[in-house]
């Protein structure tokens, strides 16, 4: 019997989206990937579902079931990161068009019959984008919730603030409606927010020692940096960019190099200056119950290096 654990991606790629999935798609003896749910955020669904495939052929992965999900959040319009991300949401390199099919399925249905076919507490769901799959998969059928084992997602912040408004990070300030379904479910949650993010640069050292993998998806990630990295750089004046989303997978597979501590979050879906925002009672304030572990620190040295050394299994 294998002992991987199995998730589900929920993604909306973005190269630091792609990052991810080649990272768990490296990871083939600790992670079974039961499929990829793709989501609107960063590109618009047509293109996110396109981008989910195009990784999973770079990484020889045509096995690999992929679902549209959601093409506009829960009770707003759909905001893009297009000037992050390019017009295709995986600028940088030179990407052929996919020729694996997307599954008929759509993605929130394959969520809820996953959800319901696997052990209770099998299934860990990795959320890399906005929230809308996993809120409307809980609206659908919402005794799910307690087969989920944990719930590993990159979003909002503390200390660091947005990244998209001066209160809010984009994946939550998307879809705040969905966060505060997926907050109040009951769920395991583990939190990657900016906090820690912002502690994994995509320093020119790092991306080189990618590039030289040689592998064609190590190469194509190391031109997705330097593309995805430009914004940043220019933002924050640092060298190299935070490579969000990778953090989650990171954590599957070694939590060791994360601390953090379980605090109450909740989710600001009102204000018009704080919409979005995720209310961490890091300093136990509130006395509102629990119900995330939000990261803070991350060893980004070992991060990384867990990075090159699963990219070059690919």
């Amino acid at each position: 019997m294998s002992s991987a654990r199995k998730i589900i991606i929920d993604t909306d790629p973005g190269q630091d989206d792609a990052a991810a999935i080649m990272l768990a798609l490296g990871s083939p003896e600790e992670i079974e990937v039961l499929g990829i749910t793709a989501v609107a955020g960063n590109v618009p669904l047509t293109l996110t579902a396109r981008n989910a495939r195009i990784v999973c052929e770079l990484c020889n992965r045509t096995d690999v079931k992929i679902f549209a999900g959601a093409e506009r959040p829960v009770a707003r319009p759909l905001v893009t990161a297009e000037h992050v991300h390019g017009k295709t949401g995986l600028d940088g390199p030179a990407l052929d068009e996919p020729t694996m099919p997307l599954q008929e399925q759509h993605a929130v249905d394959f969520i809820v019959e996953t959800l319901r076919a696997e052990a209770p507490g099998a299934v860990t769901l990795c959320t890399l984008g906005p929230l809308t799959n996993i809120a409307l998969a809980l609206t659908k059928a919402p005794e799910i919730a307690p087969s989920v084992r944990e719930l590993v997602m990159m979003g909002g912040g503390f200390f660091e603030g947005g990244n998209i408004t001066p209160a809010a990070e984009f994946n939550i300030y998307v879809d705040p409606e969905a966060a505060e379904i997926v907050f109040r479910s009951g769920i395991p949650i583990v939190m990657m927010p900016l906090d820690v993010t912002h502690r994994v640069l995509t320093r020119k050292t790092r991306v080189e020692k990618i590039r030289a993998i040689g592998s064609p998806a190590a190469v194509a990630l190391a031109e997705m940096l330097e593309f995805f990295e430009r914004f940043d750089i220019e933002k924050y004046g640092t060298d190299g960019g935070p490579l969000h989303d990778p953090t989650v997978i990171a954590y599957i597979l070694r939590p060791e190099l994360f601390t953090g501590r379980d605090c109450n979050v909740e989710i600001e879906t009102a204000s018009p200056l704080t919409t979005g925002m995720t209310v961490v009672d890091w300093w136990q304030v509130t006395g509102r119950a629990h119900n995330a572990k939000v990261m803070r620190h991350i060893d980004d040295e070992g991060f990384f290096e867990l990075l090159a050394e699963r990219l070059a299994r690919i």
